[in-house]
């Protein structure tokens, strides 16, 4: 490969990264206006699950590689249905109704720093004192939103934070699960459509006992448009991720998070006014270096190891 078409390839790989984490970072908005109009998170989620599901079956039938009904298949798709999008999307909504997107923004940063404590207990990571302390400004960004009694414009949001960290826990889990046990012959992007599947499936009945179902009537005003907005990003976003780890390798591509909370925090602002307290501003901070030191160093000796799971960003 010539220099100018290394130049090239890096100048593409950043703006698709750029442009990832700035689509991404919108959903913290979407979700917080879909909460607006009055819409129960159980019933929110489950559109999203459902039309996420829609688009990914339809488009794996198009492109003939339906989801093999096998057990392995089968188990990975219904563990991350319920810790990748069940659990979690139910808290993020809940949370979304009471905190800022920039503070839901910056608790998704928490995902890759857990999910690295977690895979150095469990041995699966080497331990580095540089990657742990990485995770130990995590926490203090986490306490520096909901310690300081001027952090938040309200007090009683501090359990809601505290949710959309459980909600984050959900998502390393399911990312240790996913890279111990994900198929390596079948199509990452039709596992994804059968985890929104199953997760539709185990939802069904939910909205159904609790009386949360939310008719999607014409004209959309608001709320709806937030819904099908943050589905069709998922999908998009899904699809882009996958790409950007096999164009420029996973350690490149999980910087991604980085963009995804910075651009989460400024498109609060810049829909719904979002005015954040000095801590608030140290607490995204800490969480950039945080993130800094967590994130692998790649191994020039190694090419880019073959993707085997997708961290959420």
């Amino acid at each position: 490969m010539s220099p100018q078409l290394n130049v090239q390839g890096n100048a593409r790989a950043w703006l698709l990264l750029i442009f990832l984490g700035v689509l991404w970072g919108v959903t913290f908005s979407l979700a917080k206006m879909s909460t607006e109009g009055g819409a129960h998170p159980i019933g929110i989620n489950y559109w999203c699950c459902l039309i996420g599901a829609a688009i990914l079956i339809s488009g794996s039938f198009i492109f003939k590689r339906p989801l093999p009904l096998r057990r392995d298949v089968l188990i990975v798709c219904t563990v991350c249905g319920v810790l990748g999008s069940v659990i979690p999307g139910i808290a993020y909504f809940y949370a979304a109704s009471h905190v800022s997107p920039g503070v839901l923004a910056i608790t998704i940063a928490t995902v890759p720093l857990m999910t690295f404590l977690a895979a150095a207990i469990l041995g699966v990571e080497r331990v580095s004192i540089t990657r742990l302390l990485g995770v130990f400004l995590g926490i203090v960004s986490i306490a520096l939103l909901i310690g300081p009694s001027t952090s938040l414009p309200d007090r009683s949001a501090i359990p809601w934070v505290l949710l959309a960290v459980g909600a984050a826990l959900c998502y390393t889990a399911e990312n240790l699960f996913v890279s111990m046990r994900m198929p390596t012959d079948i199509n990452v992007y039709t596992l994804v459509g059968g985890m929104f599947l199953v997760a539709t499936i185990v939802m069904t009945p939910l909205v159904i006992i609790t009386g949360t179902f939310e008719p999607l009537l014409w004209p959309f005003e608001r709320a709806e448009w937030a819904i099908l907005g943050m589905a069709a990003i998922t999908v998009v976003a899904y699809g882009l991720f996958l790409y950007l780890i096999i164009f420029a390798g996973p350690v490149f591509a999980s910087q991604t998070a980085y963009v995804v909370t910075l651009s989460g925090v400024f498109w609060g602002i810049i829909i719904f006014n979002d005015e954040h307290s000095l801590w608030v501003w140290l607490s995204l901070g800490v969480m950039m270096l945080a993130l800094a030191l967590v994130t692998p160093k790649k191994d020039k000796s190694q090419p880019a190891a073959p993707l085997k799971h997708m961290n959420k960003a």
